[in-house]
């Protein structure tokens, strides 16, 4: 029995981004070539089409148009009414060194200040740009809006890929069940209208895998606007690099591997250098390493001592312990995080790829098409790196979103296997009625996790006192108060002298400009900033000779998370001022 079934498929990599045509052919009603043999009718796309056909054509493209147009609204939306229900970001990471990072970047604070985010306050804060411009410029809650719409078009990516990807299966309710299974991800609600760049560069890489996905052995252009895509994520956040290196392995199952490789390295060193290259030049001018202070062991920077940083809280004890880790998050037990959430998608990713395997095996069909190897392939190197190298859940959010066209991918493969063996015959219905089922019920299960947040009604507007309006020089004795230096005067330093992972080193370039700066007090003298009702940290300012003045009020700050900050009166102690 011979059949033709008409595939609408996004054609992202054409200038006007056309619907194209394809015919997929299946021959004698076996299922391997129902999956395998798949013919472009090439002639569709150079030549205008004529009669009933081409007025089904045009109108298949106006509704495409449409459909797309919806699709990217409704995400926009979504983001937005999201954001405002869920309230004013204020996590502690914006606290410690998102807000800090891109208020050094726009007023040229990295050379006066000294890490007043401690360590973080030297990754690249150009992906925290966006965050703190909205929040300075736009009022709220708009600001959060905007940036939640931003977030929201991963859902429009996860639409666009689901098309792609699904093939013949692609129809309303199966594309449907992909967006609602991303829509609910945990990690990524609690990310929606935040600060924090995981769910801002999912976008690239979305996008970037379904430019490889969606590429033939001619489309160069795909693979270097891919490679681009990925790179650029890379670049602005380094945790971002397994998924560089799981699009390389995907690239094993391309139709010229070489060829598509060579080209997505080119765009991925042009994407990489576009957006990490100034910041790692300049760590590199001031550090002696370009990812300072990571990697010392390599760079032996004499800043930092010369050990590896890394935060061994989530990873897993053993191998087992590593496998059970998604079945820990379908209970909601947290072990990937700080904060609790719940989350079925990689539970159910690990037993629908076992039953799939398992099918294949057993009917000795072939279940996956060159594209799903490469999606299954990036998919499987991305999160066994992860698991690796961070095993921190927020790092994996293009994973979590990347599941839900994944989860119905390898759904509505195993029931077209057992419903031909069964069968004999294809049951559209039965596959849609299953994928929505199994996209709500995974909507309902999952949780969001919380980085904290404060409602509309009662926006963050901290005034300072009199006392603090002059420009002055604060010490940092607490974490996370990078948030605060941008409230203070213009012309104010702030310096940590907090951070377990950074202690300033005696002598070096960072002391140096501490003490060249109490060396040259400010009108408005030296202050120690410190959270409300902790015991004052005397320890940490006895190597610059000051200590806590007694003969003066403490000032408070306003804190973001309803913990108050304390600026206290410094003095130099009576040794320093024999």
């Amino acid at each position: 029995m011979r059949e033709q079934i008409l595939i609408e498929s996004w054609a992202v990599m054409r200038p006007r981004k056309q619907l194209l045509n394809a015919v997929l052919l299946a021959s004698g009603g076996s299922l391997p070539d129902a999956f395998m043999t798949i013919h472009i009718e090439a002639k569709s796309l150079l030549t205008p089409p004529a009669g009933k056909s081409g007025v089904a054509s045009a109108h298949a493209i106006a509704r495409g148009s449409l459909e797309t147009r919806i699709v990217i609204l409704g995400s926009l939306l979504a983001g937005a009414v999201y954001t405002w229900f869920a309230g004013e970001d204020i996590n502690w990471d914006w606290q410690n060194y998102h807000e800090y990072g891109a208020f050094a970047l726009v007023n040229g604070r990295f050379g006066e200040d000294v890490a007043p985010g401690g360590i973080q306050s030297f990754l690249n804060p150009l992906a925290y740009l966006p965050a703190y411009l909205l929040r300075h410029h736009v009022g709220a809650p708009f600001w959060a809006m905007i940036l939640g719409a931003i977030h929201g078009l991963n859902l429009a990516l996860i639409y666009w890929l689901a098309r792609s990807i699904l093939g013949s299966a692609g129809n309303g309710w199966t594309i449907t069940a992909s967006v609602v299974i991303a829509a609910f991800g945990p990690m990524t609600l609690s990310e929606v209208g935040t600060s924090f760049a995981d769910v801002l560069t999912a976008m690239p890489v979305i996008a970037g895998l379904g430019l490889i996905l969606t590429a033939n052995a001619e489309h160069r252009t795909h693979h270097v606007v891919a490679g681009i895509l990925i790179g650029a994520a890379v670049g602005l956040k380094l945790t971002n690099m397994i998924f560089f290196v799981a699009a390389v392995a995907s690239f094993l199952f391309a139709a010229r591997p070489l060829v598509a490789l060579s080209y997505f390295a080119v765009g991925a060193a042009i994407g990489g250098l576009a957006t990490g290259g100034a910041w790692a030049w300049m760590l590199w001018q001031q550090f002696g390493n370009p990812m300072f202070p990571f990697y010392n062991t390599i760079f032996r920077s004499p800043e930092v001592p010369a050990v590896a940083i890394v935060d061994m809280r989530f990873m897993p004890r053993s191998l087992w312990d590593a496998v059970a880790y998604p079945f820990y998050w379908l209970i909601g037990h947290h072990r990937s995080s700080e904060g609790p959430f719940r989350d079925p998608r990689f539970a159910i990713l690990c037993v629908l790829f076992v039953a799939s395997a398992g099918a294949s095996l057993f009917h000795r069909i072939r279940v996956f098409t060159r594209p799903d190897k490469q999606f299954l392939t990036f998919f499987a190197v991305a999160y066994v790196m992860w698991l690796l190298a961070f095993s921190i859940h927020r790092y994996a959010i293009a994973l979590e979103l990347l599941a839900a066209p994944l989860i119905v991918l390898l759904l509505v493969r195993i029931l077209r296997v057992l419903q031909h063996k069964s069968f004999g015959t294809d049951r559209p219905a039965w596959n849609n009625f299953v994928a929505v089922a199994l996209a709500a019920a995974i909507a309902c299960w999952s949780q969001p996790a919380d980085w904290l947040r404060r409602p509309w009604s009662d926006p963050y507007q901290p005034r300072l006192s009199g006392r603090l309006l002059e420009p002055a020089t604060y010490l940092l004795i607490e974490k996370p108060l990078g948030y605060v230096v941008p409230l203070l005067p213009p012309g104010s330093r702030a310096y940590q002298l907090a951070d377990i992972l950074l202690p300033i080193a005696p002598g070096g370039s960072l002391d140096r400009r501490i003490r060249a700066g109490l060396a040259n007090p400010l009108p408005g003298g030296v202050w120690a900033l410190h959270f409300r009702g902790n015991p004052p940290r005397q320890n940490l300012l006895d190597d610059y000779g000051l200590q806590f003045d007694a003969s003066r009020q403490c000032e408070i700050i306003q804190g973001a998370d309803r913990v108050d900050v304390e600026a206290c009166p410094l003095v130099l102690t009576d040794l320093r001022r024999r």
